[in-house]
């Protein structure tokens, strides 16, 4: 009879913990591996020292449900009839026939752990436990969407599990947000560390309303938006420092991204896309390109950055190839990016990687180091200084004239069209387009496409977390238990 295996051995030969740790409206010069000056993120600094800092990793859309269906799926959010922000009581969601990274992973014996912001839809059957998740605590949608003149959104619940534990989280509680998530996190990973398990951390911070911790309040030197980043970057440590104590470093996976670029209007309340033109909610690179970490010591390399042109969509196939699970039968659009991330290859897996959408209208895409800008209308500040102590400041309507041409290697704020001068690159990257219009649509240009799927649609029974607790009655003064 053959010797059992060891714990060491079967931890060995036991696929990755993956972790994804996910902001909202963060802006590519916000941490300090990017740039960000006055305040300081000691731990994403290490992450990047100890793994890989990626130059050109793309969300797939500039807004916060869009962006966050194609991470959980693979698929542009178009694909999936998800678009925009998703508001309270809304009627749509990610549809159940949807494969998430979540269900990828339950497919391997994964633990699944969802502590933050969800954003696919707030009804029962949209939300995290009903999409391949064993354990989920946070918000159901944006720490914004409040009861507000002119509005109907009723009061913001907090969820755990499919139970509403608080249906008025009022702004204490939201001071207390970053700090819940990760020490849910936390003790999901220290329970979790004999098995292999995916944690998925959405921080609903750096949204407004910004909120931060009495630990960290006033202690950044630059006001409250260089104190809430710094509660984030504590929560990094947190993730990490837990992972060596549980003796699972290097065999964790930890991502670190963001949902879409820094809402600008809202000045001092707002982050800086850095050398990037424009912020959240466009399509020039200041609004979906992230700053993007990846750590997996002994597997991604220390110190290393890489220009790849890579996405979030990318990411459930790698983790699907890395956890030795099967593909969705259903079409999805990301690549295995497996050989990129650990530093074996650094060539893009995609022809034309990445397509920028507005809702469904194709406004943008980039192949290699060209980017081709499509006309189109467009919001911003046009040069005027953002608001000031979270009152946004008026954005101004802009238009893409015509067809423009940047080269993002040389001129990454895509501050001078060379259209005229390549008019055979932008003939072959319209081709592409054209191809990509015929199959996903393209609103402005008045295709429906071929290839869309419905969205998850909710039923005339369906529960709302704002309206009633799924399993009890909700605690008003509810404190989580980590």
């Amino acid at each position: 009879m053959l010797p059992l295996p060891s714990r060491a051995e079967e931890k060995q030969n036991r696929p990755p913990n993956v972790i994804i740790i996910y902001i909202d409206d963060m802006g590519y010069g916000d941490i300090g591996p990017f740039g960000a000056k006055g305040y300081k993120t000691p731990n994403l600094d290490r992450m990047a020292a100890e793994g890989t800092k990626f130059t050109s990793f793309y969300s797939v859309q500039a807004v916060c449900s869009a962006s966050r269906a194609g991470l959980m799926t693979g698929c542009y959010p178009n694909r999936l009839g998800i678009s925009g922000a998703l508001h309270p009581h809304s009627q749509v969601g990610l549809a159940p026939e949807e494969i998430t990274i979540a269900e990828i992973c339950k497919s391997r014996g994964y633990a699944t752990g969802c502590f933050g912001k969800w954003h696919l839809g707030d009804a029962k059957e949209f939300l995290p436990l009903q999409q391949g998740f064993d354990e989920y605590f946070g918000l159901p949608y944006s720490n914004d969407m409040l009861p507000k003149p002119g509005s109907k959104n009723p009061p913001l619940p907090l969820i755990d599990g499919n139970t509403v534990v608080n249906p008025d989280v009022d702004d204490a509680a939201q001071d207390m947000l970053t700090t819940w998530y990760t020490e849910h996190a936390v003790d999901f990973i220290r329970r979790h560390k004999d098995k292999p398990f995916f944690l998925y951390l959405p921080h609903s911070m750096v949204h407004i309303p910004l909120h931060v911790s009495d630990k960290f309040r006033g202690k950044s030197g630059h006001g409250l938006f260089g104190d809430v980043v710094e509660e984030v970057d504590w929560s990094v440590g947190q993730v990490l420092d837990e992972l060596k104590r549980s003796g699972i470093d290097g065999h964790t996976l930890v991502m670190f991204c963001s949902d879409n670029g820094p809402w600008l209007c809202y000045g001092d309340h707002a982050g800086t896309a850095g050398p990037l033109r424009e912020g959240k909610g466009t399509s020039w690179d200041g609004g979906v390109r992230e700053p993007t970490l990846m750590r997996w010591p002994g597997h991604i390399p220390a110190g290393r950055t890489s220009d790849a042109v890579l996405a979030t969509i990318d990411m459930l196939p790698t983790i699907a190839s890395l956890s030795g699970a099967e593909l969705p039968a259903r079409k999805i659009d990301g690549r295995n990016i497996t050989e990129i991330i650990t530093g074996k290859s650094d060539a893009s897996p995609h022809e034309a990687l990445f397509f920028y959408y507005h809702v469904n209208d194709l406004e943008a895409m980039r192949s290699g180091k060209w980017k081709l800008e499509f006309p189109r209308s467009y919001t911003s500040l046009d040069g005027k200084p953002g608001g000031k102590d979270g009152k946004p400041a008026p954005y101004k309507n802009l238009t893409v004239p015509a067809v423009q041409l940047y080269d993002l290697d040389s001129d990454p704020g895509q501050k001078t069209d060379l259209a005229a001068a390549h008019p055979d690159v932008v003939a072959r990257l319209t081709a592409l387009a054209d191809k990509q219009r015929a199959e996903l649509g393209d609103a402005l240009g008045k295709q429906p496409g071929t290839a869309r799927r419905q969205p998850g649609k909710t039923s005339p029974a369906s529960v709302f977390p704002s309206d009633e607790g799924f399993d009890k009655k909700p605690d008003p003064k509810y404190t989580p238990k980590h």
